[in-house]
């Protein structure tokens, strides 16, 4: 199936398009589920990597007003989703996903998913924390390696439902409504990959205007969730601390096998739906947090 060529779109139209696009539908976890991520990370980093992150996040780059917000390993978590409406990091809300698609009706796959994504965001960027001699540099490569080994790990980030409907793929489940009740019984319309990015209900809230929770919240949900999943489970070394295709194959294979599964659009999930959703959200979220430490202790070993 033929892709539609950026390349033939006025850039100013192709930008404006983009972030349109974009920032109408969900980037990943919420700020709580990304925090949750990097706190479980923070808490399990050698001391020289935890000296040179903390340097690191602490630089006030570009762009200064955005950044100032966050010079907190955790709060950075969330830094790549509050760039969305400086117009100058447009290039990069593509890199938060990787659409591998799936059909289950027979319709034709189409060329998906673009070879700008997360998994060579993270490839690109880890490359620029590792070797570069500008701080700067590394300081932004840092803040988007937390959050995309959150995204990468979130199962609606790793696919796209094909069907006859919606032939180009439903955007990791931005196209396919529920009907979920809220904490006051109301039922209202949600969609599936908002449902998944606020831990089926389960993560710290943010805020008006996406302000991220306080702190004070994710240190009790991180505590709780690796406990339930505790870093004994040799399950998340699979691969090794760079297996970002392996860590998309999983997420693309938990988004078949539980986040679309036995849920039509426009339902209301079951009871029996929500608890292996809960349950595959918090293994998802402890193994990202894993997983990132595991990353970035290898880039700062212990001295």
């Amino acid at each position: 199936m033929k892709k539609l060529s950026r390349s033939k779109l006025p850039v100013s139209i192709a930008i404006s398009l983009c972030l349109f696009l974009l920032m109408n539908v969900a980037l990943g976890w919420g700020p709580g589920g990304h925090m949750i991520v990097a706190q479980i990370a923070y808490n399990h980093l050698n001391h020289h990597a935890k000296a040179e992150v903390d340097k690191l996040i602490k630089l006030r780059i570009d762009p200064e007003a955005i950044t100032a917000k966050s010079l907190d390993f955790v709060n950075a978590s969330h830094w790549p989703d509050d760039l969305r409406p400086d117009e100058s990091f447009a290039e990069t809300l593509q890199l938060h996903f990787a659409d591998f698609p799936f059909s289950d009706d027979g319709t034709a796959l189409p060329d998906l998913p673009d070879k700008h994504n997360v998994i060579t965001a993270l490839k690109k960027y880890v490359k620029v924390l590792k070797y570069s001699t500008n701080d700067a540099h590394r300081a932004e490569a840092l803040r988007f390696i937390i959050h995309f080994v959150g995204d990468i790990h979130q199962p609606l980030h790793c696919t796209t439902r094909v069907t006859q409907e919606s032939p180009d793929g439903d955007r990791g489940g931005n196209g396919f409504m529920l009907q979920v009740k809220n904490p006051n019984g109301k039922v209202q319309k949600v969609k599936l990959h908002s449902y998944w990015d606020g831990g089926i209900g389960s993560f710290p809230k943010a805020g008006p205007n996406f302000a991220p929770p306080p702190l004070s919240q994710i240190g009790p949900a991180a505590k709780s969730i690796t406990a339930e999943f505790p870093d004994t489970d040799a399950g998340w070394k699979a691969g090794g601390p760079f297996d970002y295709e392996g860590w998309a194959k999983e997420s693309s294979e938990l988004a078949q096998s539980v986040a679309y599964h036995d849920l039509d659009p426009n339902s209301q999930p079951s009871s029996q739906y929500n608890q292996k959703a809960l349950n595959t959200v918090r293994k998802r979220v402890a193994w990202g947090g894993y997983r990132l430490a595991a990353l970035l202790n290898e880039i700062f070993p212990e001295q």
